[in-house]
C-alpha cells in the first residue's frame, strides 16, 4: 500500500514538473530530496530543446532511456560565421568558433551512448557537426523516425548514404539549405528508400564548399579570360 503512494505520488510530481522549463525544474528540485528524485526521473525528459549550444553545458536536463524528441536550434548571426568555410575565416572568426565548435558533436556522442530510443532528431544552424556526427547517431539510435538537418554546412552526402544503409526506421528526412548535399545524393535515397518521405528546400541548389587550391584555379581562369577577351 505504501509503495503504492508513493508511486502515486512520484507519478503527480512528474506531472507538475512537465509543466515547467529545464531551468525551473533545477530551480525546484534543490529544495528538497522528493523532489530531486523526480528531477532525476528519466521519464521527466522525454523532450528535450535547446536554442543554443551553450545550453548544452547546463545541468537543468537529464539525459536517458527516455529521450523521445531532440532539438537543438541555433538562430543567431554566430551561425553565418559557422558557415563560413574553414580556409576563408579570419583569426578572428576562428577564435570565436573555437568556443563552441565542438559542443555539439559531444553532446551528440553522448546521446549516441544514453538515449537508444530516440525517435525525433532536429539539427538547425549547428554549422559545425559533421558527417560522422549524423552517421553515429543513425548507427546507435535504430528507432530514429525523423531526422531533420537545417543550415548545417558540414553534412554530405555521406549522410544521405547512411541514411540509406542504418536508418531502418526513418519514416521523414529533410536536409533544407545544406550546401553540400547534391541531387546525386537526394535521388540516391529517392531510389533505395522510396518509403522515406524526403526534402531538401534549396540544398541541392547551393554553391558547395571547395579547397583553397580550387578558388586559385577559378582566380586564374578568369583573369585569363579577362586578358584574352
Amino acid at each position: 500500500m505504501q509503495l503504492a503512494v508513493v508511486a502515486g505520488s512520484q507519478e503527480c510530481l512528474l506531472h507538475l514538473f512537465s509543466f515547467l522549463d529545464k531551468d525551473s525544474r533545477r530551480n525546484l528540485s534543490l529544495t528538497c530530496v522528493r523532489l530531486r528524485e523526480a528531477f532525476l526521473d528519466p521519464r521527466l525528459w522525454s523532450l528535450l530543446h535547446f536554442s543554443s549550444p551553450s545550453e548544452l553545458r547546463r545541468d537543468n536536463f537529464v539525459l536517458g532511456s527516455s529521450l523521445r524528441h531532440l532539438n537543438i536550434c541555433w538562430h543567431s548571426s554566430r551561425v553565418k560565421v559557422c558557415n563560413i568555410e574553414d580556409w576563408m575565416k579570419t583569426s578572428f572568426q576562428r577564435d570565436l568558433c573555437s568556443k563552441h565548435e565542438r559542443l555539439v558533436s559531444h553532446f551528440l556522442e553522448r546521446v549516441c551512448h544514453m538515449c537508444p530510443n530516440l525517435l525525433s532528431l532536429t539539427l538547425s544552424g549547428c554549422g559545425h557537426i559533421t558527417d560522422h556526427d549524423v552517421i553515429s547517431m543513425l548507427r546507435s539510435c535504430r528507432r530514429l523516425q525523423q531526422l531533420c538537418l537545417e543550415n548545417c554546412c558540414r553534412v554530405t552526402d555521406a549522410v544521405l548514404q547512411a541514411v540509406v544503409t542504418h536508418g531502418i526506421s526513418l519514416l521523414e528526412v529533410r536536409v533544407d539549405f545544406c550546401r553540400n548535399i547534391t541531387q546525386t545524393g537526394l535521388q540516391g535515397v529517392r531510389l533505395r528508400r522510396p518509403g522515406v518521405r524526403l526534402s531538401a528546400e534549396r540544398s541541392a541548389g547551393m554553391i558547395p564548399d571547395s579547397q583553397p587550391e580550387e578558388k586559385l584555379h577559378i582566380r586564374r581562369a578568369l583573369q585569363k579570360v579577362l586578358i584574352f577577351s
